[in-house]
């Protein structure tokens, strides 16, 4: 076990890594440094718990589409503009609750961060 220091939106992580995975897990932090920054640089969402949970849920949703046979290939759950339409996309009902259930969950805490 390796101990490897990344980076995510400016801010240090020291992570332990299998031996010889230490360069999937840099490639996997660098994935989700883009996704959350790319939410941050949006500029309507401030609030660092919110960033990382709109970025899990857009990679989540990219991973379990291109298991799909057949996918149209159409990435991101919901977009850093809050607007999946945007995109083209329209989120399937159950995507688009679990969006506005997290979205009413994360602003009943307030700026934590």
């Amino acid at each position: 076990m390796s101990r490897i220091e990344v980076q995510i939106m400016g801010q240090s992580y020291v992570l332990a890594s299998p031996d010889g995975g230490e360069d999937m897990l840099q490639a996997a932090a660098a994935k989700v440094d883009a996704a959350m920054c790319s939410i941050r640089d949006a500029g309507k969402i401030k609030a660092r718990e919110r960033i990382a949970v709109l970025a899990c849920l857009n990679m989540a949703f990219e991973t379990a589409q291109s298991a799909v046979p057949g996918s149209t290939g159409v990435a991101g759950a919901h977009s850093a503009t809050h607007d999946p339409a945007a995109s083209g996309a329209t989120p399937s009902p159950a995507v688009a609750a679990l969006i506005h259930k997290l979205d009413e969950a994360l602003t009943q805490d307030g700026q934590l961060l």
